[in-house]
């Protein structure tokens, strides 16, 4: 068993490694949100004009959400958020790999020309990787290293 030091660290160097990703993730998308939405009307599960709403919000609430995580803001909310983010980022790259749908996955870099990088069984590991680091965010214990811990 991990005694609370050591898991204390791995939590702070998980919420350093997702937040940092998902400010990542977000940067490209605010700057075109435009690619960004053709991106998401490629994947075929949104009803028509719901990918403008969905490519305006998603970068923003990813940019705010890595934040939360890197300075220790609201870290249960941020934790919850950031696994619902991946489980539905799973299905929608699940649901297109088993539909044959060979696209962008739109994950960083927005391309709608394929030179973001296709969906696959990688982004689909990733994601489940990045799950499991918001579980373990959520499920820290010790609450160290928190702005605004809940007490």
């Amino acid at each position: 068993m991990i005694n609370l030091q050591k898991r204390s660290i791995l939590v702070l160097f998980s919420r350093l490694i997702l937040g940092a990703v998902l400010i990542a993730a977000s940067i490209d998308k605010i700057l075109h949100p435009e690619a960004f939405a053709e991106v998401i009307g490629n994947y075929n599960v949104l009803p028509f004009g719901l990918e403008n709403i969905v490519a305006i919000t998603l970068p923003i609430l990813e940019l705010f959400i890595g934040c939360c995580l890197i300075f220790g803001i609201m870290l249960d909310g941020s934790a919850i958020i950031t696994a619902g983010m991946m489980c539905v980022f799973i299905i929608a790259l699940s649901q297109a790999m088993i539909r044959g749908i060979d696209i962008n996955c739109g994950c960083f870099k927005v391309s709608v020309d394929n030179a973001g990088g296709n969906i696959g069984y990688r982004r689909i590991i990733e994601d489940i990787l990045f799950l499991g680091l918001s579980l373990l965010i959520l499920n820290r214990g010790e609450r160290k290293w928190e702005l605004y811990p809940k007490t």
